[in-house]
């Protein structure tokens, strides 16, 4: 409150003044964040990793993450760098290896950086475009587009700058993409649509794209002309998708009703209701739509399979190492995203991890699952990184230097530390866990004994 009241105190001109103070902070924070990226790469290089180890299935291993030139780092580092940046794995190592390539391949572009005259996104953009040249080509492309780099041009023409140095650095590697590129065909949903909509992409060469647009768009006028009146017909996009379902079903007549047109699929639609208003419905794969949108979309066409509410709580353990099929369905439920901290997939095919492991004692129900995928689930097992489940669906996440991460249904959060939180004991809900998650979390749970 004193700092909002502090800036309504503010003249326009101090108003400006703090906002390009903030900005200047938030472009140095950037630069030290690689600079402490760069760092973390450099104490965990390859050599840290034992012989021995290196090499036997699930162990950590070497992985070079920038281009030619860059050295090699330990795998897990970027675990640990993500969790405590509040970031994925993956993108923490993206970082790292931005800040190697940088520091090895850009040093014209890494002294502008660190003098505070470039912005670490569009020197983050040089890096990745030219992670596949090698480091004399790189040197070039770092030459040329050097002075180019502190915002003097629009974001779209930098882009096309830089992608023209990185053509002329490297024919080759150019002509290489363009034969890759024509091999990249395909034609698939995308993803990321909201509100009950989503798209589908055909990728070819412009020659059949063209071909493609000519037959939609002459199939679309026909039906402008043979269904003029059309109530489901009502503007040329319309009946652009339309014409696109007739051409893939071509013994189907113009007015062929749009349900009879597509296959069977198979949605999950989970539906909430809130006591003061509509039902929301979740379809896996895309997101929450109201109950409008499924009687209106679904109901006419869809046939519904019912099933009644899964009683988590109430999946009796089984005497044995591998998962029931309702176990699965029950994790997936309870828990549908990676369980490691800060992590992204939601997918139904990542692994169930028994939090404790089954050696161990620990059994094969809910409450000693935890859904992750291989990389992640190869970092719990051999990554010296710990993780409890106090509570079903709530993990305890340990990293090698002593400090926790929540993850829950709400996401991740990093946990303070305290005297009581140096170690963590054996598997299992144990008193210090418990009273970590209850002091510092703040929650009153009420759950059955």
């Amino acid at each position: 409150m004193l700092e909002v009241q502090a800036l309504e105190e503010m003249s326009e001109d101090q108003v400006l003044d703090f906002a390009g103070a903030c900005a200047e902070a938030a472009r140095r924070a950037e630069v030290d964040l690689l600079r402490a990226a760069y760092h973390w790469a450099v104490t965990h290089s390859a050599d840290r990793l034992d012989p021995a180890e290196r090499g036997k299935p699930g162990r950590e291993g070497a992985r070079r993450l920038g281009g030619d030139g860059v050295p090699e780092v330990s795998e897990f580092a970027a675990a640990e760098l993500g969790a405590r940046i509040g970031r994925s794995p993956y993108a923490a190592a993206r970082l790292m290896a931005d800040a190697q390539d940088l520091h090895h391949r850009h040093p014209q572009l890494w002294a502008r950086v660190r003098a505070g005259e470039v912005r670490a996104s569009y020197a983050r953009h040089v890096t990745a475009k030219t992670r596949d040249l090698s480091l004399a080509q790189a040197a070039y492309v770092d030459a040329a587009v050097a002075e180019s780099t502190d915002g003097r041009i629009p974001w779209s023409r930098f882009e096309a700058l830089v992608e023209a140095k990185v053509a002329q650095a490297a024919p080759e590697v150019a002509r290489e993409k363009e034969e890759q590129a024509a091999r990249a065909r395909f034609a698939k949903k995308l993803r990321g649509e909201a509100h009950g909509m989503a798209s589908f992409l055909i990728r070819a060469d412009v020659a059949t794209i063209d071909q493609i647009e000519a037959a939609v768009t002459a199939a679309a006028q026909h039906l402008a002309q043979t269904l003029p009146d059309a109530e489901h017909l009502h503007t040329d996009d319309d009946r652009r998708v339309h014409a696109l379902l007739l051409m893939a079903h071509p013994g189907a007549a113009p007015d062929t009703d749009l349900a009879d047109l597509l296959p069977d699929v198979q949605l999950h639609v989970h539906t909430y209701r809130h006591p003061d208003g509509e039902g929301i419905a979740r379809v896996e794969g895309h997101g929450p739509v109201t109950e409008d949108w499924v009687r209106s979309l679904l109901g006419p066409r869809a046939r519904f399979t019912v099933r009644p509410v899964l009683d988590l709580a109430g999946q009796a353990p089984v005497d044995a190492y591998e998962i029931p099929d309702r176990h699965r369905q029950a994790v997936h439920l309870m828990t549908p995203a990676d369980t490691f901290p800060h992590a992204s997939c939601t997918t139904r095919t990542k692994q169930v991890d028994h939090t404790v492991p089954h050696a161990q004692g620990g059994v094969t129900g809910v409450g000693n699952y935890g859904p992750m995928t291989t990389l992640h689930h190869r970092i719990k097992t051999h990554g010296r990184w710990q993780v409890q489940q106090p509570y079903p669906g709530l993990y305890l996440w340990r990293d090698p230097h002593g400090v926790f991460y929540l993850v829950d249904h709400t996401g991740t959060r990093r946990l303070p530390r305290t005297p009581e939180s140096s170690h963590l004991e054996e598997p299992g809900p144990s008193p210090v866990v418990v009273e970590i998650w209850h002091s510092q979390v703040g929650l009153e749970l009420d759950y059955a004994a």
